[in-house]
């Protein structure tokens, strides 16, 4: 209803003070359970709070997935509405297409690589529904909240080149993050997890315990390496990936 809405609810974790990251967990699933009631498909799965600043900042040593729908994903060069977000930010990401099924507790990174098609760039949209700090509260959003909230997923953009995981050394892919024109950031994918392969094979293992896998044709978004950068109706976003091509998007004013 508040992602529906475009309106913002009270933090779980202030509702439910002594909530765990598995009861958030749960809390998600049956979120996505709405989703697919409402004829929405999954069409893949994210991974975030890769980066050992953002797990700091949310007090986590791990990091966090969430679930991708159809209605989430945007062609390259579109004009978002801005107003089905509430506080819209962009990351920088790779997202890997599977070929294969990977599931289970003992994949690893030489499975991941056997198992994805293609490697392609991808923008991240995440936007929260619960507050950052409710009215007459201190406590700021936490982890739980955060999950509960499907990793604060909204939507992808996929685009540049795609490549074969085989084909470059991708703990070297780099992106300059542009708004309006302007570098916001930068970063190497190293910066997920050494290694963005490790996100994926973390996921796997995640997942494993809830008898889920990775399924053939699935995105898998697998970790941001920069700062989310915040974005308002009007500003343009270009990821440019280099020798791996680029990606271009502009959220409406309308």
């Amino acid at each position: 209803m508040a992602e529906a809405k475009a309106e913002r609810i009270r933090q779980t974790s202030l509702e439910y003070p002594a909530m765990t990251i598995e009861e958030a967990y749960a809390i998600q699933r049956e979120w996505c359970k709405i989703k697919i009631s409402e004829g929405q498909s999954i069409k893949g799965h994210k991974i975030g709070l890769t980066s050992r600043a953002m797990q700091k900042q949310a007090e986590i040593d791990e990091p966090d997935f969430g679930t991708l729908f159809d209605q989430m994903f945007f062609d390259d060069g579109s004009e978002i509405e801005c107003r089905k977000f509430l506080t819209p930010m962009v990351e920088v990401e790779l997202a890997f297409i599977l070929e294969d099924r990977l599931e289970g507790n003992r994949v690893t990174a030489f499975d991941v690589i056997e198992a994805t098609r293609f490697v392609t760039p991808a923008l991240e949209i995440i936007d929260f529904r619960n507050n950052g700090v409710d009215p007459g509260q201190h406590q700021s959003r936490t982890v739980m909240d955060t999950i509960a909230d499907n990793a604060a997923n909204a939507g992808i953009i996929v685009g540049g080149r795609m490549v074969r995981p085989m084909d470059l050394d991708l703990r070297w892919v780099s992106a300059l993050l542009y708004k309006n024109g302007i570098i916001e950031e930068t970063g190497v994918a190293a910066g997920v997890l050494n290694n963005p392969v490790n996100g994926i094979v973390w996921l796997v293992k995640k997942l494993a315990p809830f008898g889920i896998a990775l399924e053939p044709g699935e995105v898998v978004l697998a970790g941001s390496f920069t700062r989310p950068v915040p974005v308002a109706p009007g500003d343009s976003v270009h990821g440019d990936f280099g020798h791996l091509g680029s990606i271009t998007c502009r959220f409406s004013r309308a």
